[in-house]
């Protein structure tokens, strides 16, 4: 009778921390997972159908959109996604589940992480706050590979401290998991998944010179370690040189109507001169260098309260917990500077993200009571937060809200390339379209606010905080769903697929509409859409006809033949100078428009 029940308890006792940071990510992202919201236009349903594409073309090394080379990213994301096409069917929610799982991966590997170096407690509250901070949430919830990105640095990094242990009993697995995650992550993001941990860890051993070198090098084993990371990584590489010639041009400019195959574009484009801001085409924007630093504790709320307390800790290598806090700040502060020398995206400091929630997780975890000042501060916004919710509610409460919510929004185009660039479209009226996402938020912050009034002690007031995000990332999610016709193309993507067959023209770059092209899996004529991501490729040798000027547009519309244009509602005016009012409109979402000629 006693081992029967010594057996669970044995085991709860030995994986509580597993067990309850998985069950904190999985409240968080497996919800996230389900559609609607649906995928959004742009690079959330582009990712989405480029790994259809490979699944159904055969074609695993030259990611295609609308049969133009998109040679600008690695494959592995892609092939994760492909597989799980291939397991389940193509679906939205078949690609988001490999990003959902890598999210909770990563958060349960930073908890293992911080439990290796400074106990349980602290592995249990850095998983947490890495799982429910906001900047988790903003930047995972489209299809990008980031997450898995910085999965593949923690892991390198933790493998990297486990090697120099001269105590670890099982190096030739984190000799293994090192050189594999270093492959991994130069499949998902290129050179800098790489640079990072490399250069990290040489700062690393320059400041602790815990080892000599002949020590180093016979830990590591760099030879049969970059054989191993070769062998994984290589073969997409030269296959990609390849299959787009020309095979290593060196050019340090490029143009419209200029093609220099995928070495140049690849690794001279997308890496260098994407560093040095000169990239072609310039497709994206940056954010100001200050704000990158600063907008941290945005990001990283509700537990940034107490990250600057979380910095004043022991940085002396001469303990792990030292040696793993001296490696947490040596991989933030490379990272931000790195990118401060560089262009800028709000994502793009993901990768400390662990760093900075095992610093949190050590500090809180030292602590029986939470901080009496980060308390009150964090009380005293979530109060403020919770007025402006119920402001919100009030001051909305009898305003109509016809339609969907573009009618209310604002549209700001040169804002879009920022991965939070459509916040700026939001206005008070929108709100009204929101109720139910607010009420919801104004519920966790409710949690927030009388929880942390009454409680004092750390592990309590973590807990607080942790509910109070779950229920409010349900809220964000909620809120998404609310702003899927104007994010998202799908009502226009199902209106198509009752209509009769007809030629499709998409009236801008491909991404406008990409969510269109992923629920259709169709390929369509781009009406001026030679721009950003497939500019380049559309000057390749190979590439198909795709691209129409205002004279074809005109000879098709008026041809015998059905035609269906995607549009902007924008663009409407310029319709009916360039082709009358000849023109039925099958449909309309988010403001958008799909129109036919008969």
């Amino acid at each position: 009778m006693w081992t029967g029940h010594s057996g669970p308890r044995a085991f709860l006792r030995r994986f509580h921390v597993d067990i309850l940071v998985l069950l904190v990510s999985c409240c968080v992202f497996l919800p996230l997972i389900v559609s609607p919201p649906h995928l959004m236009d742009d690079v959330d349903a582009v990712q989405a159908q480029i790994a259809r594409n490979m699944l159904e073309s055969g074609d695993w090394v030259t990611a295609q959109l609308d049969g133009v080379a998109y040679l600008e990213k690695s494959p592995l994301i892609y092939w994760i996604m492909a597989c799980s096409y291939r397991i389940f069917g193509v679906h939205d929610w078949a690609a988001r589940l490999p990003l959902g799982l890598i999210n909770i991966a990563l958060c349960w590997v930073t908890a293992r992480f911080a439990m290796w170096a400074f106990g349980r407690r602290a592995g249990l509250y850095s998983g947490t706050v890495l799982a429910t901070c906001i900047g988790m949430f903003l930047f995972t919830r489209i299809l990008i590979p980031d997450a898995a990105l910085t999965l593949t640095i923690a892991l390198a990094l933790w493998s990297l401290l486990r090697l120099l242990d001269a105590s670890e009993r099982r190096p030739w697995l984190w000799f293994s998991l090192f050189y594999i995650s270093l492959a991994c992550g130069l499949l998902l993001k290129g050179l800098i998944a790489a640079v990072f941990p490399v250069v990290i860890g040489l700062i690393y051993l320059a400041i602790t010179r815990e080892a000599s070198v002949r020590q180093i090098w016979r830990r590591l084993r760099p030879v049969s370690g970059v054989a191993l990371l070769l062998l994984i990584a290589a073969p997409w590489h030269i296959l990609a040189v390849l299959g787009n010639p020309p095979y290593f041009d060196w050019t340090m400019h490029s143009s419209p109507g200029e093609y220099h195959g995928f070495f140049w574009f690849y690794f001279l484009n997308e890496h260098l001169f994407r560093f040095l801001n000169m990239r072609y085409p310039r497709d994206y924007n940056t954010v100001p260098r200050l704000w990158f630093w600063l907008l941290h504790f945005a990001w990283l709320f509700p537990w940034s309260a107490t990250l600057v307390g979380a910095f004043r800790q022991s940085y002396r290598p001469v303990s792990r917990a030292g040696k793993v806090r001296l490696m947490a700040l040596i991989w933030i502060t490379f990272v931000l500077v790195f990118f401060s020398l560089s262009t800028t995206q709000e994502y793009y400091s993901l990768p400390i993200y662990p760093a900075l929630a095992m610093l949190l997780g050590s500090d809180l975890a030292v602590r029986e009571r939470y901080p009496r000042i980060a308390r009150i501060v964090l009380a005293s916004v979530l109060g403020l937060c919770l007025s402006a919710i119920i402001f919100l509610l009030v001051w909305t409460a009898k305003t109509p809200t016809p339609g969907d919510i573009s009618t209310a929004l604002t549209q700001n185009p040169d804002a879009y390339t920022l991965s939070l660039g459509h916040m700026s479209d939001l206005t008070l009226r929108s709100f009204a379209y929101l109720r139910l996402p607010l009420a919801l938020a104004g519920c966790g912050l409710l949690v927030g606010v009388v929880g942390l009034s009454r409680v004092r002690k750390t592990g309590a007031a973590i807990a607080v905080l942790a509910v109070m995000m779950v229920a409010f990332v349900q809220a964000a999610r909620l809120a998404l769903v609310t702003f899927d016709p104007y994010l998202s193309s799908k009502q226009l993507a199902d209106a198509l697929t009752r209509s009769e067959p007809g030629t499709l023209i998409e009236g801008d770059a491909y991404y406008a509409f990409s969510s269109v092209f992923f629920y259709t899996n169709r390929t369509a004529l781009l009406w001026n859409g030679r721009s950003n991501n497939l500019e380049y490729g559309s000057y390749a040798p190979n590439a198909p006809q795709v691209f129409i000027d205002d004279a074809e547009l005109k000879k098709l519309w008026s041809g015998a033949q059905r035609t269906y244009l995607l549009v902007y509602g924008s663009d409407l005016p310029r319709l009916e100078v360039l082709l009358g009012k000849q023109f039925n409109r099958v449909a309309s979402s988010g403001g958008n428009y799909l129109l036919c000629n008969q």
